[in-house]
């Protein structure tokens, strides 16, 4: 794009994407990962996030979200949160450990 990049190939665990609501939805059954949309970012200076129709979901590197702790206070896994459409409120996604994952482990 002219601004901002596209990522993909991230993987969601705890939530999938629907492509028709355009937001998070319920993982379905047997399902523990699924792929997830193209998303661009598109940076904006000094931008604070909304407080309602949004999950801050953290992007980990491996499936493994423990690493030992850099001096910027996060995990060495850790690569950064990104803002994902939802109609739930954040601690629902929360309670099922939903985050997006670089890299599967098979």
């Amino acid at each position: 794009p002219d601004e901002g990049c596209y990522i993909y190939g991230l993987f969601l665990e705890g939530a999938r994407w629907d492509p028709a609501a355009f937001q998070l939805a319920e993982s379905r059954p047997k399902e523990l990962y699924t792929e997830m949309a193209v998303i661009w970012l598109l940076p904006v200076p000094n931008r604070k996030p909304p407080d309602t129709g949004i999950y801050l979901c953290p992007i980990y590197k491996t499936l493994t979200r423990a690493g030992t702790l850099s001096t910027t206070g996060h995990s060495t896994n850790y690569v950064i949160a990104v803002e994902i459409p939802t109609d739930k409120p954040q601690k629902h996604w929360i309670k099922r450990g939903t985050a997006l994952i670089c890299a599967l482990d098979f």
